[in-house]
């Protein structure tokens, strides 16, 4: 597990490690090491403002992904690189093939190749691979509104589900999708998260006892069910005093005088789900794979449970999605030319991709544990370049791009971001170079994310319904971020999030989207080296960290 040695002198040796290969070329004195990192490598899994991190993305953040033996090309199936053939259902049968067989790589050589269906991955340890991102591509020409038909919100209203759900590479377990897929022809419209469309698709399997966030090790009161290496959910339920929202904003009198009950669309998103490997079961001690996310206190019902079954070790790679060039529809109305999606799933991947003209770019929906590696969004402008929602947690996003626009944007459209939302947590954001955009905290109370090592022309706007609460919860951190237009809005934080971090930011002001606090008082929340560029050791929290726990 690696827990065990992730110590205070361990976290210090990887912080050093990692400023001194940043540090080539710059003059050493200039770096300054922060006070929140000496407090946080005392307290890694307990800071106040500064999440533990260092596990995020799949396999723990390993550098490489698996490699499985390559056992179909799709040519063989009889698609084409003429850019007139639809070869989808010759993609589609080379990865079900994959999937019968237990696993294995499907490869699409170089050329463009016409797809007029969902590319859908949906067996683990499947891995779909092209060329290269410069030398395979997928061009779609048709939308999810074609495909699967128009997605209304189960929150009512007349906005388009496809504004933030749903890709036309879309990675999800077989059964869950056809799940999803019925729903949504049949107008029911579906929660889309482990625990089935209506959150009723699990069962217990041993309640916890209670323990303090931070604990690599609970105590089950049966751990027959329980085996090493299983994905378990952790199942937090809220009380009539809404004392786990509470806890998520960390605490105190802000959160305590905070109107709760009309914020209906968050409320709805508890019972927080954290998917969780067990590592190890030693008599009633199970060892999870990272270390709890909160509390685990009795009057929230702590249970471990089941879920729909995951997809896992699965990836695409090495390859672009271009959708036919349409102009970007009105806010939250698209049709869904849409990119990657991973639902549902849990070790997986996503690396040297690229999507062109698309609404939505990659999504993580109620997805954990995945990576997404030198992606990149282009062309005519997306809503939500990245979107991050429905409880995804521990995710890592790295070497990613926001590319300017091509095309003016029209009006009544909307651009945000990196988003995330919907109680999503412990999901990283590091090395991007965003063009366009914002740190789009979507409201819905995320918490406990990281944002590091970005560039960003900080152009974009925040969304979210009111009824979806807080933009923030407790311990966001932005640390080491360049704002190249000077806007403050939703990257410095301390006036805006609670028990948060900036550190690390060049001096910004405030103008255009202005916000104000979610809650009163004094919100604990830390600004330091501010005005600066680059001089801050470790330039990246989250390589500093994931160093220091190999």
């Amino acid at each position: 597990m690696g827990h065990a040695h992730l110590t205070r002198r361990t976290l210090l040796a990887g912080a050093t490690a990692v400023a001194l290969g940043a540090a080539t070329g710059r003059a050493h004195a200039a770096a300054e090491v922060p006070a929140l990192w000496r407090e946080f490598t005392r307290t890694p899994f307990t800071h106040p403002q500064i999440p533990y991190v260092g596990r995020a993305g799949c396999r723990a953040g390993a550098r490489r992904f698996p490699r499985p033996r390559v056992v179909a090309d799709v040519r063989d199936f009889g698609a084409k690189a003429d850019g007139t053939t639809d070869s989808a259902p010759a993609i589609n049968r080379a990865i079900a093939a994959a999937g019968r067989a237990g696993g294995g790589t499907v490869t699409i050589p170089p050329g463009t190749f016409r797809i007029d269906d969902v590319i859908r991955v949906g067996h683990s340890n499947v891995v779909l691979r092209g060329a290269g991102s410069t030398r395979t591509k997928l061009h779609a020409t048709k939308n999810l509104t074609e495909l699967i038909g128009p997605y209304g919100s189960r929150y009512g209203g007349d906005k388009s589900s496809w504004s933030w759900a749903g890709g036309l590479i879309w990675l999800a377990p077989e059964a869950r999708w056809n799940s999803l897929v019925a729903a949504i022809r049949a107008k029911a419209w579906p929660f889309e998260g482990w625990t089935g469309n209506r959150r009723d698709e699990w069962r217990p399997l041993t309640t916890v006892e209670p323990v303090r966030q931070g604990s690599w090790t609970v105590t089950v009161a049966d751990p027959s069910p329980l085996r090493p290496g299983a994905l378990v959910l952790l199942r937090l339920a809220d009380d009539s005093g809404h004392t786990l929202l509470e806890h998520m904003s960390g605490g105190g009198p802000g959160p305590e005088s905070y109107t709760w009950d009309d914020k209906t669309k968050l409320t709805s998103y508890v019972p927080y789900e954290w998917p969780v490997r067990i590592a190890r079961v030693q008599g009633r001690e199970v060892t999870l794979e990272r270390p709890l996310p909160l509390d685990v206190r009795p009057e929230w019902n702590p249970q471990l449970v089941t879920h729909v079954p995951e997809l896992t070790g699965s990836g695409v790679e090495g390859l672009t999605l271009e959708a036919v060039e349409t102009p970007q529809q009105p806010h939250l109305l698209d049709k869904g030319h849409n990119g990657v999606v991973l639902q549902c799933a849990y070790d997986c991947w996503v690396d040297d991709v690229t999507v062109r003209h698309v609404d939505n770019g990659f999504g993580l929906v109620a997805a954990s544990a995945c990576t997404l590696r030198r992606t990149r969004v282009a062309g005519r402008g997306s809503h939500h370049p990245y979107f991050c929602r429905e409880g995804s947690h521990d995710n890592l996003i790295e070497d990613f791009t926001i590319e300017a626009r091509t095309t003016p944007a029209p009006a009544g459209t909307q651009l945000h971001g990196i988003n995330v939302e919907g109680l999503s947590s412990y999901n990283v954001w590091s090395r991007g170079d965003m063009r366009m955009g914002t740190f789009d905290s979507h409201r819905g109370l995320p918490f406990a994310n990281v944002r590091t090592d970005i560039t960003v022309d900080n152009n974009g706007r925040h969304g979210g319904d009111a009824s979806a609460g807080p933009l923030f919860g407790a311990r966001f951190t932005h640390w080491n971020v360049r704002v190249t237009n000077g806007r403050a809005g939703m990257i410095r934080l301390d006036g805006l999030a609670p028990y948060s971090a900036t550190v690390g930011l060049n001096e910004v002001r405030e103008f255009d989207q202005i916000d104000v606090p979610d809650f009163t008082g004094d919100l604990h929340s830390r600004l330091e080296l501010y005005g600066t560029t680059d001089v801050i050791r470790p330039r990246n929290l989250y390589d500093a960290q994931r160093t220091a726990a190999r």
